[in-house]
Formats: C-alpha cells, sequence, structure tokens
C-alpha cells in the first residue's frame, strides 16, 4: 500500500497562471499597417518579398517593438536564401515563424485570439493573389535539384 506524502489537494483548487503576456489582449485579426521592406537587405526573391509584406501587415504586428521588426528581418533573409535554394533553412525559418504565432497550433500555444470573420475575410483574399506566384517558385526550386 502505497503512502502519500505531504498534505491532500485541495478540493477547488483553481490555475493561479491563466493569463499570458500575448493573450492579455485579442487581437482584432485586421492587417497592420505595415512597413516596407528595407532595400538595404537585398532581397532577390519574389517569395521573400511577400514573406515581408504578410507578415508586416500581420495582426500580431501591431504591438511590435523595434526587436521584433528586427528579427523580421533577418527572417526574411533567410526566406530569401530558401527560395534561391538553400532548403537547410526550412527548420529555422519555421522557428522564428512559429514565435509569431504563424500556425493554428502556434496560436494556440501562444494563447493569441483573433476575431474570426476578419481573419477568413482577410485569408480568402491574400490566398487567390499568390496562389500561383509561390506556386511556380516552388516547382522551379523543386525540380532544379
Amino acid at each position: 500500500m502505497a503512502t502519500r506524502r505531504g498534505p491532500a489537494p485541495n478540493s477547488n483548487a483553481v490555475r493561479r497562471n491563466t493569463t499570458h503576456a500575448l493573450g492579455e489582449k485579442p487581437l482584432t485579426g485586421k492587417a497592420g499597417a505595415g512597413r516596407e521592406l528595407p532595400k538595404a537587405l537585398g532581397i532577390e526573391t519574389s517569395a521573400a518579398k511577400r514573406f515581408w509584406k504578410t507578415w508586416s501587415r500581420a495582426p500580431q504586428t501591431e504591438d511590435w517593438m523595434e526587436t521584433d521588426w528586427a528579427e523580421l528581418e533577418l527572417t526574411t533573409k533567410l526566406v530569401d536564401l530558401f527560395y534561391q535554394g538553400d532548403t537547410k533553412l526550412a527548420g529555422e525559418i519555421r522557428q522564428r515563424v512559429g514565435k509569431w504565432g504563424a500556425t493554428t497550433e502556434d496560436r494556440a500555444r501562444l494563447r493569441m485570439s483573433f476575431d474570426k470573420q476578419v481573419e477568413m475575410e482577410s485569408a480568402e483574399t491574400s490566398k487567390a493573389a499568390s496562389d500561383t506566384d509561390i506556386d511556380a517558385e516552388l516547382f522551379k526550386l523543386l525540380s532544379e535539384g
């Protein structure tokens, strides 16, 4: 027979850590004002330019500080190198965008929430505009290797 150590658990226990830094302010889901892609980065591929445009206008950027924007610049440069053929960078890119809430799973982990109607509308308009471009670039990238 096992004996229990310590006091018995409280029957009406309450979690104390219910708030999260990113979860305290729900995001609107509306595209932000964005920033122009710095020319000094020397971005060559249209996929990396599209990556910058998407992320610079993402709802997550509402409260970004300069360090966050610097991280976006570095990640955009990695995306540019990825689309130039350095596919080893895929994991690093995925880790970086995951910290911003790139996927549904990432946003759940970060306790982010958006207004669903606005999110669905913006996804529909951006998907139609970029599908053909990204398909052509990926086909080119994969057929070269």
